[in-house]
């Protein structure tokens, strides 16, 4: 039962879109926090909460590199996961619903 507890509490997280629409951008590449930011249109804080739900249950992971942050998709353990953002979009189409250009890494 500990094991479905779990699935169960994970799947909770994606039922934010927010968090959802984190994992679906992960999957092509890792982003930092300014990055998201831009992207998602919410505050800092409000990003930091979200990715640090999700690096909680361990679905990202963290790359410190001098004052920055990357975050990259940590979900290969995890096949319901994984199956879940198969069904999502892909980055291009997130950012051109959400008006926006391909975004490069400006945090370096």
């Amino acid at each position: 039962m500990e094991q479905i507890q779990e699935m169960a509490d994970k799947l909770k997280l994606l039922s934010d879109g927010t968090r959802l629409t984190i994992l679906a951008l992960l999957r092509e590449r890792e982003y930092c926090v300014c990055e998201l930011v831009d992207i998602l249109e919410i505050s800092q804080p409000g990003v930091s909460q979200h990715l640090r739900k999700l690096k909680s249950y361990g679905l990202v992971k963290e790359d410190k590199r001098g004052q920055w942050v990357y975050y990259s998709l940590n979900v290969d353990d995890q096949p319901y996961i994984k199956s879940v953002l198969e069904y999502t979009p892909n980055s291009k189409a997130i950012l051109t619903a959400m008006n926006k250009e391909e975004i490069t890494s400006v945090c370096k």
